[in-house]
């Protein structure tokens, strides 16, 4: 190995004292004394001088720090070319099919789903869920309706005539609560009103329809006027009657989804039919009617093959 000192052999006085005798050292061009300079190792194949890296400066790197920038400045020259292939094809795509609207970005597209939605609250239609009879459900029932929450709010961003969604007998420091944020992805920002009065108190009483099973009436129209109510109940054991008396006591109009007057029962195995549905099977049946205006179409929407029933049209 070859030892070499780093720096000029210029001769200057400096006022360095070395021990108590103060003799005189002699310093480099850069004002340290000689024996102050680094010593350097001379490996030969391990270092090379004037490579260029990313940042344009001269430096010295070792042969397996060139390959990985080789590697690195491919992959990056092949990310341009693909962009660019991609931004010509689009491009040609436009200039075959101008009646096609072309693509919108991601930012667009979440501007615009805002932009429907806080239109919905001030035009209507609205959606309440009641989430005041939740203190009876157990753990379980209270993940599987924090699920059909999300569903349902996924669907309503879908829509290209969104309902502007209330929930309504819901507080922060609820289980139910607890169990949304730890289950839906960004729920604390979604676009949506969270009351902790129950929806008796938030609107006029005349304005509310009850949407149950149990009810006489059926729905034969989305009014943009209204707010339909849809009960935020899982209750496996099947508790009759529980949402229509709640708006019984209320004096608020009740309605039903209209499944017997489009659909009939269909013979299954298990002999079983059943008009309970989860509300965002209710919500998906209540925007597909409010698009098509069809509730042959809405119902087959939203009324699964498994609560055994089928449209009319479709028997044979």
């Amino acid at each position: 190995m070859d030892w070499r000192l780093q720096g000029s052999t210029q001769k200057v006085e400096s006022p360095v004292l070395q021990g108590e005798e103060g003799i005189l050292e002699e310093t480099g061009e850069d004002g340290l004394p000689e024996g102050f300079q680094l010593l350097q190792i001379d490996a030969e194949g391990e270092c090379q001088e004037g490579e260029t890296l990313a940042t344009g400066s001269t430096a010295w790197c070792s042969k397996n720090v060139q390959r990985k920038q080789r590697h690195w400045e491919k992959i990056v020259a092949a990310k341009k070319s693909k962009r660019k292939q991609e931004k010509e094809r689009r491009k040609a795509n436009r200039a075959e099919n101008p009646g096609i609207c072309p693509q919108h970005s991601k930012r667009f597209l979440r501007a615009l789903t805002k932009e429907k939605l806080l239109e919905a609250k001030h035009s209507g239609p609205r959606l309440c869920i009641d989430l005041s009879m939740t203190h009876h459900m157990s753990k379980k029932e209270l993940s599987r309706l924090a699920g059909q929450i999300r569903r349902l709010y996924g669907s309503n961003k879908k829509a290209d005539r969104p309902f502007w969604i209330c929930l309504t007998g819901f507080t922060i420091d609820s289980p139910l609560y607890e169990e949304c944020v730890r289950m839906n992805d960004g729920f604390s920002s979604y676009l949506l009103d969270i009351k902790e009065e129950d929806c008796f108190s938030l609107f006029p009483l005349e304005t509310l329809v009850y949407l149950t099973p149990d009810s006489e009436h059926a729905l034969e129209d989305v009014d943009l006027n209204k707010v339909y109510i849809l009960g935020g109940l899982v209750d496996e054991s099947i508790q009759k009657k529980v949402t229509f008396q709640k708006a019984w006591e209320y004096s608020v109009k009740t309605a039903r989804l209209p499944i017997q007057e489009y659909m009939v029962r269909n013979q299954n195995g298990k002999n079983y039919h059943s008009e309970i549905l989860a509300i965002n099977q209710v919500f998906d049946i209540l925007s597909t009617y409010l698009e098509t205006r069809n509730w042959p179409e809405a119902l087959k929407k939203g009324v699964t093959s498994g609560k055994g029933y089928i449209l009319r049209n479709s028997v044979e």
